[in-house]
């Protein structure tokens, strides 16, 4: 394929972990959606009001784990992207701890505890500087070639 030469051939792992950020995009999107049968919130209600709904804290903990993930999605991509260029199995390898950690962020969140969000969830924010100096790395590197 024209263009795929350019790329080192492990830069496939960066494209299977994408992937599998895209799915697990999916699950957490479900888990919404079974909250806003279970808790009652219908659509276009973003969040639920605690004056109207006694479930109002854990659906909206819920919702905004997803919602959180889905900020932080746009630089995860990109630093997963160009980091992997120069460093496509360290990058590949960064972006596992960092979905494996956005599970334990999610599922802490879902608990109605906020805090718990943090016990392993906390690791992505590692992974993600991982992710930028890789980056950097890559930047450096074309403007040295």
């Amino acid at each position: 394929m024209a263009g795929v030469e350019m790329l080192p051939k492990e830069y496939g792992y960066v494209v299977l972990i994408l992937s599998f950020s895209g799915f697990f995009n999916f699950w957490m999107a479900s888990q919404v959606g079974k909250a806003r049968i279970k808790y009652n919130v219908p659509y276009p209600a973003l969040y639920a009001l605690e004056s109207e709904n006694k479930d109002a804290n854990i659906f909206n903990c819920i919702q905004r784990g997803h919602q959180n993930s889905l900020e932080w999605m746009p630089l995860f991509f990109t630093f997963m992207v160009v980091g992997g260029i120069k460093h496509p199995i360290i990058s590949a390898a960064l972006g596992f701890v960092y979905i494996v950690a956005r599970y334990f962020y999610f599922t802490g969140y879902s608990s109605g505890d906020p805090k718990k969000r943090l016990t392993i969830g906390k690791f992505n924010f590692l992974a993600l500087v991982g992710l930028i100096l890789c980056s950097v790395s890559c930047g450096i590197s074309f403007l040295l070639a």
